[in-house]
Order: C-alpha cells, then structure tokens, then sequence
C-alpha cells in the first residue's frame, strides 16, 4: 500500500505546489479588491493593481520634491544600512561569545546564566531606554537589532560547540594543540556554517526590531514610510513596502543559503 508519507512530487508538480498558495491569496485579493472597487470606487483599503503601479513609480522612479531623493531606494539603503549593521555586530558577537562559553568551562559558567536571563527581555520593551540614552539617532537602532539577536547566536553557538564529539578535544590536545589552536582549528570551522543556519533564522527578527525601531523615531526607512503613510489610508503604498521586506528577507535567506552550500559542502552532505 503506497502511503502519502513516502510519496515526493516530481520537480514540476513540486513547483505547482509551492506557487498555489500564492496564487490563491493573490486571486482572493483581486476578487475582494473588484468588489469593494464596485460598491466605492474611491476605496483606499484594497486598491486594484493600477494603483499599486501607479504608486510604486512615483515612488521608485520620480524624485522627492522636498528632498530630491527617490524615495523607495532611499528608504531601502537607510533600512539595510542598520539591518546589516545590526545583524553583523550580532553575528560576531554570536560566533566569539558563543563559542568561548561552549568551549571553555571558566567562560560558561561566567557568562551562560546572564546571557539566559538577557535573552529573556523582551528587546521592544527596552527600545525606550535605548532611546533615552542613546538618542534617537542610527545607534540606538543598531543597538536594539544587537540586542534582539545576538542573545540567542551566542546560545545556538554554545550549544552547537557542547554538541561536538569529546573525541576531537581529546585527540587534538594528545597532540600537542593548545586551546587557542582547538577553537580556531577544531571548534571555529565546524560552527562556521552553524552560525549562518542562526544567522538566517535571525533575519525575521531582525527586521521586525528595525521596523518597530524605525516606525517611532526615523527620518528615512522602509518602517518610517510605512507608518508615515498610514495616517493617508495609502495601502498601494503600505502593501508594497511590506512586499519589497518580505522580498529582501527572502533574498537575504537565499544568499546565505548559497553561501553556506558553496563555502561549506561538507556540512551540506553531513544534514543529508
């Protein structure tokens, strides 16, 4: 008896399937946009197409009058600026704290139970703080994105390294490696593509601290235009915005996940 547990879509039914769910969302948006368009024509909640076009090209292709900026690609560079900022102090952080507290005993008894306890702050309640003290300029941003992510690399880090076979310790200290050999030779290499598997687990994250960062205080960003937009009812702005996010997001992931299979085929056939 065949059972739908082993059965795998061949590669073309595969993609169907995967643009399906898209479609039918997209086709429900149409057919409820048709007719609330047919009861008010002058509807701002769900706008037809034209005027998403409309829209985007005055905001991706003309000139801000006030600022001379095209706007869209303003607010992508300001957005992605703090983002990769952000996201890159946490990842260096993630990767040396990480590893040090899983790899030496003195540094995870030290640092483990605070890292546990400031991981479970809520970073959106501390947003005010950062702004009091650090003003409401690019730092403060940049420092809630750090403060969102960098918590749980370190952990995933620490974890990863305990997760190593004490064989390897044992056999690189009987020949001679000291400890700084074993975490840059031994430990660094094998949690390498880990840290990317929590780098990309973090980018959701990342940018809902940025956009709540960005909707409070902001001159420029994709957050900042979103909410400035809000209070015109502007969905054919609003909405894509959110898909122009979702669709950096999506990229992002999808580099990393390149990146990670050409820098690092082993780990690619050790999860097969």
């Amino acid at each position: 008896m065949r059972r739908m547990i082993n059965w795998r879509p061949p590669p073309l039914v595969a993609v169907i399937l995967g643009a399906l769910p898209f479609v039918i969302l997209l086709g429900v948006y149409l057919i409820a946009s048709d007719i609330r368009q047919t009861e008010n024509p002058n509807d701002k909640l769900l706008p037809p197409p034209a005027a998403f076009a409309d829209a985007m090209a005055r905001m991706a292709l003309l000139p801000d009058p006030r600022s001379g900026n095209i706007l869209l690609w303003a607010d992508t560079a300001a957005s992605l600026g703090r983002l990769f900022t952000g996201l890159g102090l946490a990842t260096a952080a993630g990767f040396v704290f990480g590893l040090a507290m899983g790899l030496l005993p003195l540094a995870g008894r030290t640092f483990s139970p605070f890292v546990a306890v400031f991981s479970m702050a809520p970073p959106m309640a501390l947003l005010p703080i950062l702004f009091i003290v650090f003003g409401l300029g690019e730092a403060a941003k940049i420092i809630l994105i750090f403060i969102g992510v960098a918590p749980f690399m370190m952990r995933d880090m620490a974890l990863r390294v305990a997760e190593l076979p004490p064989e390897q310790l044992i056999k690189a200290q009987t020949l001679g490696a000291s400890t700084w050999q074993i975490f840059l030779r031994v430990a660094a290499p094998q949690m390498a593509p880990r840290l990317i598997d929590a780098l990309r687990l973090s980018l959701g994250p990342a940018w809902l601290f940025l956009i709540a960062a960005e909707a409070i205080a902001a001159t420029e960003g994709l957050g900042y235009r979103i909410f400035l937009v809000r209070r015109y009812l502007a969905m054919d702005v609003i909405l894509p915005y959110v898909a122009w996010i979702i669709l950096l997001a999506f990229l992002s992931d999808y580099l990393l996940r390149k990146l990670q299979q050409r820098a690092f085929p082993w780990f690619q056939k050790e999860k097969a």
